[in-house]
């Protein structure tokens, strides 16, 4: 901050607010703190372009404001030169007899979001079905495939499955012979989160005449 800067009593008085806030949004916010009688930048920090203090503001005619937003305008958006799009918010700061004293704008630069939401989606992209023939012995992959299939169907966690739940996804593990496994049932039981003695009773009682078709019919009501 130079001589003039520090000598406006503006600037000291609001300096340690405006270095805070760039401090904690820094380095992709600048802080700018503008006259709105000459219309130039009073002080700046984080500057995101070559403006100083002394250089032309951008602001206008506070007079022609909303009155009804209360001093505070944003967030709004703002294009740089290099195509950079910002995130901006202004307050009017006013002295203690309600005078326009200086204009406060924080622009924050959104270009590291929008390349870590376009790398996020990126990795949620569409993927093609997975190649069946690489999985077809590996009965543990099976066992996870399955029962994360039939949680995501329902929308919650495997945890809170109810019985009828339990005796659908034991209905497609038995269709995929998982079972035909020997110690299957362990593993089905750790990944469903339940006793083996558990997995053992329903898989007798799907066993049963019809049990496969009572579990599909019970399991097609709560799975929603």
């Amino acid at each position: 901050m130079t001589t003039d800067e520090q000598a406006d009593p503006r600037v000291r008085a609001w300096e340690p607010m405006c270095r805070a806030v760039a401090l904690l949004l820094g380095p992709y916010a600048e802080v700018v703190l503008h006259d709105p009688g000459t219309r130039r930048v009073l002080a700046i920090w984080n500057p995101l372009t070559a403006r100083a203090p002394g250089a032309p503001s951008s602001i206008g005619e506070l007079d022609s404001l909303d009155p009804a937003a209360r001093d505070v305008f944003g967030p709004y958006e703002k294009l740089l030169a290099d195509g950079r799009r910002l995130a901006s918010v202004s307050a009017v700061l006013r002295d203690p007899d309600g005078g326009a004293a200086a204009v406060l704008c924080v622009n924050v630069d959104r270009t590291p979001l929008e390349q870590a939401a376009a790398a996020l989606a990126a990795f949620a992209a569409p993927s093609v079905p997975r190649p069946e023939p690489l999985f077809a012995d590996d009965w543990n992959e099976r066992v996870r495939h399955i029962i994360g299939a039939y949680v995501r169907a329902c929308g919650r966690p495997v945890e809170r499955l109810t019985r009828a739940d339990r005796l659908a996804v034991l209905a497609r593990l038995e269709e995929a012979k998982v079972f035909t496994v020997r110690r299957a049932a362990p593993v089905v039981a750790g990944a469903l989160r339940v006793s083996r003695s558990t997995v053992y009773g329903l898989l007798a009682e799907l066993r049963a005449p019809d049990g496969i078709s009572r579990a599909s019919r019970a399991a097609g009501g709560s799975c929603r």
